[in-house]
């Protein structure tokens, strides 16, 4: 099984092996070159993506500042799921942070699968459902955790990324200044 097949049965929950080779024959392997966009706030996301390698950070710019929503990394999906589903104008930029390989499918190609796969609806139902899991699960864990608790938690189980992204971007994803960050940082070194 190829490492896309494997993101698409994990997301999706694709079993057929026919269905999942339909599906996977639709994506194509793109590069986008560091600090190129997959995507910018205020255009339609026409495209969902896989990462193949790299890294790629989805934020919203307010007034003020940019908030980093997520940073996906080898097979984690990215796209703006709302502009992409409803093909409103995107809230989101996607920004490759170093390049990145990415495996996309096009929303036209997106809608040929409910044609060629029966069992897609359901399928794409346990997609969405997911997602929305993920989401309760970060903001149970915003509401639920100190600002310490939850950069323990993320450290624990995103170390890598410590070396990887800049941290003022961590910082943001997890909901915290870069200054608090830091200072518990400290802390935590120490």
């Amino acid at each position: 099984m190829t490492e896309l097949e494997q993101y698409i049965k994990s997301y999706f929950g694709v079993v057929n092996t026919d269905d999942l080779k339909t599906i996977v024959s639709l994506f194509k392997l793109t590069t986008i070159k560091k600090n190129d966009f997959l995507l910018k706030n205020g255009k339609r996301c026409d495209k969902l993506s896989f990462v193949q390698s790299g890294l790629l950070r989805m934020f919203i710019t307010t007034d003020d500042k940019e908030i980093t929503q997520w940073i996906s990394t080898k097979g984690y999906f990215s796209t703006d799921l709302s502009s992409f589903v409803f093909e409103t104008p995107s809230r989101l930029s996607i920004q490759a942070l170093v390049d990145t390989e990415v495996f996309t499918i096009s929303k036209e190609d997106y809608k040929l699968i409910s044609e060629l796969v029966p069992k897609w609806h359901e399928l794409e139902k346990l997609f969405i459902v997911r997602c929305f899991i993920i989401l309760e699960e970060r903001i149970f864990s915003h509401l639920s955790m100190t600002a310490a608790e939850r950069y323990e938690y993320f450290f624990e189980n995103n170390r890598e990324l410590f070396n990887q992204v800049p941290l003022q971007y961590i910082a943001s994803m997890i909901g915290m200044t870069p200054e608090t960050f830091s200072r518990i940082r400290k802390r935590q070194l120490l």
